[in-house]
């Protein structure tokens, strides 16, 4: 048990989001500073709050850290010291289970479900616990997938923060090798021990995980263990235009990739065009809240 403390910035739902998926794009962030988002009532489902847990009392550093997450002029910070408890599960408080298709999210602390496939992932940790409506979206899009009657045995998961998508991917086609990648190096740890929590392989062989640090499809391990039947992104809209080419030369001609991250709108007809400039055709779409969650297929041929 230890002192920590909690810094708290309440913004509208939009801009709390927005600030987490800019927490996601940060390398060389305080770990010690864990973060979370999330409604404060829900009949208020637009009022959010973003909140950070300090092991210690925060400075002006973890202050300003939390502050640059907004874009334009960020909401008022306050902090407030906590009871002498473990505070990791403390900030796991408020952030209950979650259904997305078959998959029910939820951190160590709540029971599974029953008639539900389970991923227990802490709360505290990376990017991609399932509470963001861009992971949600893609479990329920991988969910919709397998009901086609698709088969992969090669698939990539591309900045994948705790491993959660990765881990779907393979409990819909258990015979697959999956190759899980992140930008951040503390992911490989995450990932690690996530999957450890869920049973989840690691290794190489057919029905288990292989984590590397890359960033983009810029990597060795990663290009060797292509072309992928399924890649999955779930990152920014510009990273995902940027990357369009290098994605579109990873899937093998018919393959699939879903790609999130991206409000609906704008964004999502600059993604769309990037796709298409590359020979892939979009298959379906869905929407949770401003998020869009996008099926593309590699077209075959020239």
């Amino acid at each position: 048990m230890s002192t920590a403390w909690k810094l708290s910035a309440f913004a509208p739902k939009p801009d709390v989001q927005a600030a987490l998926l800019a927490h996601d794009e940060i390398e060389e962030w305080d770990f010690d500073l864990a973060i979370s988002g999330r409604e404060i009532d829900e009949d208020r489902p637009q009022e959010w709050v973003l909140e950070g847990w300090y092991p210690r009392k925060p400075g002006k550093a973890q202050t300003q850290a939390l502050a640059n997450l907004f874009s334009g002029e960020a909401p008022k910070i306050t902090s407030e010291k906590l009871p002498d408890e473990d505070w990791v599960t403390l900030s796991q408080e408020g952030t209950p289970p979650i259904s997305a298709g078959r998959f029910y999210v939820h951190t160590p602390d709540y029971p599974p479900a029953d008639d539900a496939v389970n991923f227990a992932i802490p709360a505290s940790q990376a990017f991609g616990t399932g509470q963001h409506e861009t992971t949600a979206g893609c479990l329920e899009m991988l969910g919709a997938i397998k009901k086609t009657g698709a088969s992969f045995l090669r698939i990539a998961d591309i900045g994948t923060g705790t491993g959660l998508l990765g881990f779907a991917g393979m409990s819909l086609w258990p015979a697959a090798k999956c190759t899980a990648s992140d930008i951040d190096p503390i992911c490989a740890g995450v990932v690690e021990d996530n999957a450890a929590m869920n049973g989840v392989k690691i290794g190489a062989q057919r029905g288990a995980m292989t984590m590397v640090i890359a960033d983009g499809m810029e990597n060795a391990l990663l290009q060797a263990r292509g072309p992928y039947d399924l890649l999955i992104a779930n990152i920014l809209a510009g990273p995902l235009v940027e990357l369009a080419p290098d994605f579109a030369k990873s899937v093998s001609p018919g393959g699939s990739i879903v790609v999130a991250g991206l409000l609906a709108g704008e964004q999502e007809q600059a993604v769309r065009r990037a796709y298409r400039l590359n020979r892939c055709r979009p298959v379906a779409r869905l929407q949770r809240g401003d998020w869009a969650i996008l099926w593309f297929r590699r077209r075959r041929g020239r």
